[in-house]
């Protein structure tokens, strides 16, 4: 059930969930490294850093050099709405090419959920893409779909907090009836801890998510309650995902290139279908109240 020896490299280190994954290695006395794009990117003591950039295929295989499981969580929304994915199927070629180079056995890579068909967004589709390439390599990979993700800095919980915030009476379209089931960060860090430390899920796919199915309007309607703060929802039926997404990045800090991908993915139902994760990793797993309560603490700390 172990996993086994070697240095672990985690891709997307400094992002949301990334610089999460590094401490947690870290508390679990893990050799990580980790490949950064700036050779001032901010990391823990004790972690090698190689710097490089995916898309390039510069010093990829001296990242990789030694590694027995690596963690890809890269995504190219960040880098503008326009070719993200053409941006994303790219890098994971680059990466798939460099880890069979290196031997690398394991890679663990973190996606969204989202049933799958024509009418799954850009976005999931591309997410859906990426786990494809890399499963088509000579490693074992780990594929986590998630839902929802609530946590300090994740775009999901800042578009929520930022309407919720900002606007006390939104008019809303119909995707606030969408249901999905939200995840605490922390868990997500288990859950991808736990896959390394656990052979069984290697080569495997699960779908992982909070206990409770919510609605993104019942979503926001509790997170007001928590800041004690008044949430009036109107929805309408002529606001459709793309005008919505303009809106959602006029009233929130989330960047249009990373809002607008989101919310025309908030068609797509996001609920767990099965849960095997939960007989190999049987976490306690975190409320959705509870998870905002820890993400709002967190933001406390760092003000």
């Amino acid at each position: 059930m172990e996993q086994g020896d070697g240095k672990v490299l985690v891709t997307g280190a400094t992002g949301f969930i990334g610089r999460r994954l590094v401490r947690a290695l870290l508390a679990e006395g893990f050799s990580v490294r980790c490949l950064v794009r700036s050779p001032d990117a901010k990391l823990p003591d004790g972690v090698e850093a190689v710097t490089g950039d995916i898309l390039e295929r510069r010093n990829l295989d001296a990242a990789l050099a030694g590694i027995d499981t690596a963690y890809y969580l890269v995504h190219s929304m960040a880098g503008g709405r326009a070719g993200f994915e053409r941006r994303d199927r790219e890098a994971a070629g680059n990466f798939v090419a460099a880890a069979e180079r290196a031997g690398v056995r394991r890679v663990i890579f973190l996606g969204g959920l989202g049933e799958e068909g024509e009418n799954l967004s850009e976005h999931l589709a591309s997410r859906l893409e990426v786990a494809q390439i890399l499963q088509s390599g000579r490693f074992r990979t780990t594929f986590l779909r998630a839902a929802v993700i609530i946590g300090a800095g994740g775009a999901s919980y800042e578009m929520v907090k930022g309407l919720v915030e900002r606007l006390p009476v939104m008019i809303t379209p119909r995707w606030v009836s969408t249901h999905c089931q939200p995840i605490a960060v922390g868990d997500v860090i288990a859950y991808l801890v736990g896959c390394l430390k656990d052979e069984r899920t290697a080569g495997g796919t699960f779908e992982i998510g909070g206990p409770e199915v919510l609605s993104y309007r019942e979503m926001m309607e509790r997170f007001a309650r928590i800041e004690g703060r008044s949430c009036v929802i109107v929805p309408v039926p002529f606001l459709t995902p793309k005008l919505s997404s303009y809106w959602v990045g006029l009233v929130t800090p989330v960047r249009p290139s990373i809002s607008m991908p989101l919310i025309e993915g908030v068609r797509n139902e996001v609920v767990c279908r099965e849960e095997r994760i939960r007989e190999l990793l049987p976490l306690s797993l975190t409320p959705y109240d509870e998870a905002v309560r820890i993400a709002l603490a967190e933001e406390g700390k760092t003000a």
